[in-house]
């Protein structure tokens, strides 16, 4: 589980907007790019690279 501290602070690498908890808890959501970046070991990979785009109403979990 990600820290509530550490979720306060993190912030898209791609447009410094703030991310959200996806509802399953396994990923973190940029609204703003509709980018989603998983969390794989409770650790969040912040990597453009490695998030996943969201269609138009997509929200993993």
């Amino acid at each position: 589980m990600i820290d509530k501290d550490l979720l306060d602070i993190l912030a898209c690498p791609k447009c410094k907007a703030a991310v959200v908890l996806n509802e399953s808890r396994d990923g973190l959501i940029c609204e703003n790019c509709r980018l989603f970046y998983e969390i794989r070991d409770d650790i969040p990979v912040m990597l453009i690279d490695e998030a996943k785009s969201l269609e138009a109403g997509d929200q993993p979990g």
